[in-house]
């Protein structure tokens, strides 16, 4: 919960570079298991994977949340009120 909330207080930029932060650390992780040499932490490779998840998660919802705004911005704009026809 802890990291959660601190990833959703990062920009866009800042999330970004935190996962690309996390595929470099993985990359490590899966080259050493190769090598053969016994890797800093087991769970470390699961943990993660679990974090470039949360961030995706994020960035999709601000991408949603942006997308919904501009919607009811739209449609609000748009709306009209009914014209009344008079006998």
């Amino acid at each position: 919960m802890k990291l959660t909330k601190e990833l959703r207080g990062l920009g866009k930029e800042e999330l970004r570079s935190r996962k690309n932060e996390l595929y470099t650390e993985i990359l490590k992780m899966r080259t050493q298991a190769a090598a053969g040499t016994n890797p800093a932490g087991a769970g470390k490779l699961k943990l993660a994977k679990k974090n470039i998840a949360r961030i995706n998660t994020l960035v999709h919802e601000s991408e949603l949340k942006a997308e919904d705004i501009k919607v009811k911005n739209k449609s609000s704009s748009t709306k009209s009120k009914p014209e009344v026809k008079s006998k």
